[in-house]
C-alpha cells in the first residue's frame, strides 16, 4: 500500500536542474577502503565506510571477495549479450526492470536519452526475459552467479550501515531477501554505444545524463581504460564541481542510494554522478560497464526516522521513480 502524499519527490526536483556542464576538480578524491579480514577489521571498516558516505556519497573497494576473474568472465558474457543483433535483443524487452532496452532511459537533468543499451536481470521478473542456451551458452548460470557474489558484497556494506544507523546487524539483508517473491535488487548489464567518428569533434558533454540512483546502495564493475564516470561530491550540488571515478577492474565502485538516504534522515548522501563523453583524443569505443543495485524489496516500508519524509513501500518509491526515468511505462 502506499502511504506517501502525492508524489512530489526532491530528488526529482533536484535532478532537472543537474544539466549544466559544471566544471571538473581534483580538490577531492574517491575514497579507498579495504575489505580484507572483515570480520576483524569490522569497527575500523564500518567507521570509514560511514565517513565515506556522509561525505562523499561514493567510495572504491579494494579486497571485496568477488575475484578478478569472476568480473571479466561477467564483462565477456555481457559483450556477447549485447552483439546479437538487434531484432534478437528485442525479443527480451524491458518490462518492470528487467530485460532489454535501448536509448530509453531519458533523465530529467538532460531530457534526452543517455546514449545506451541496457540489460536488466530483476530475478523474479525473468520469466521469458533469458536468452535461449542457443543464443547464448551460459549466459544465465554466469550472470546469476555474478548477482549472487554482487548481493554479498553489497550486503556486507550495508550490515555496516545498519549498525551505525541504530538497526540490527541484518536490517537491510532482510529488506533485500533474495528468496522472496518481492525481491527487485537488479543486475544491470550497460553498453554505451561507440562514438561515431564523424562526430568525435563535435560532442556535447554527456553521454548518460546527472541523476542520483532510486536504490539503496550501488555495486558497479568498470574496466580499465573504460572511463567517463564522475561524481558531484559533497551537499553544495549547485557548484557542480566533479570528480572523475577512476575505472579498474580489481576495483567496485560504491554509492549511496536514494531510498538509503531517506532511511537515514539524509545523513548518508545519494550524490549526483554522470557518464561525460570522451574527450578528443581519449577512447572512443563502446563502453561497458555492470551494477548491481540493491533494492528493497517492494514490500519493505521506507520510513523516516524523525518523520522528515513519508513513509512509502519499496516497490512505490521505485515504481514512480522509473516512471520519470523512461520513455515506456510498464
Amino acid at each position: 500500500m502506499n502511504t506517501s502524499t502525492p508524489f512530489e519527490l526532491a530528488e526529482l526536483q533536484k535532478e532537472a536542474r543537474m544539466g549544466a556542464q559544471g566544471s571538473e576538480t581534483t580538490a577531492r578524491a574517491v575514497p579507498l577502503i579495504d575489505l580484507s579480514d572483515f570480520d576483524r577489521r569490522r569497527d575500523e571498516i564500518t567507521e570509514q565506510l560511514w565517513r565515506a558516505a556522509v561525505d562523499v556519497g561514493f567510495f572504491q573497494l579494494v579486497n571485496h571477495g568477488v575475484p578478478v576473474a569472476q568480473v571479466r568472465e561477467a564483462f565477456a558474457m555481457s559483450e556477447r549479450f549485447f552483439a546479437l543483433p538487434q531484432a534478437t535483443k528485442a525479443q527480451w524487452p524491458l518490462a518492470r526492470n528487467a530485460g532489454w532496452e535501448s536509448l530509453a532511459q531519458v533523465r530529467p537533468s538532460t531530457g534526452v536519452p543517455d546514449q545506451k543499451e541496457s540489460y536488466q536481470i530483476t530475478r523474479p521478473r525473468m520469466a521469458g526475459l533469458y536468452p535461449a542456451e542457443a543464443d547464448l551458452p551460459g549466459f544465465q548460470a554466469t550472470m546469476l552467479a555474478f548477482e549472487q557474489a554482487s548481493w554479498a558484497v553489497g550486503m556486507k556494506v550495508l550490515s555496516c550501515f545498519a549498525e551505525k544507523l541504530g538497526f540490527e546487524r541484518d536490517f537491510f539483508a532482510r529488506a533485500h531477501d533474495p528468496d522472496a517473491d518481492t525481491y527487485q535488487s537488479t543486475l544491470r548489464l550497460l553498453h554505451y554505444y561507440p562514438i561515431p567518428e564523424d562526430v568525435q569533434d563535435k560532442l556535447d558533454y554527456v553521454r548518460g545524463g546527472a541523476h542520483t540512483d532510486f536504490n539503496c546502495l550501488t555495486i558497479l564493475y568498470q574496466r580499465d581504460g573504460q572511463g567517463g564516470l564522475q561524481v558531484c561530491p559533497g551537499k553544495e550540488f549547485e557548484a557542480q564541481e566533479w570528480t572523475t571515478v577512476p575505472p579498474r577492474e580489481d576495483l567496485i565502485t560504491c554509492n549511496i542510494g536514494d531510498m538509503l538516504m531517506r532511511w537515514s534522515d539524509d545523513r548518508l548522501l545519494s550524490n549526483f554522478h554522470r557518464v561525460r563523453n570522451p574527450l578528443p583524443g581519449e577512447y572512443m569505443g563502446g563502453r561497458y560497464s555492470i551494477a548491481f543495485f540493491c533494492q528493497a524489496n517492494t514490500d519493505a516500508l521506507i520510513t523516516s526516522p524523525s518523520g522528515k519524509y513519508p513513509a512509502m513501500t519499496a516497490g512505490d518509491y521505485l515504481a514512480e521513480r522509473m516512471k520519470a526515468n523512461y520513455r515506456r511505462k510498464d
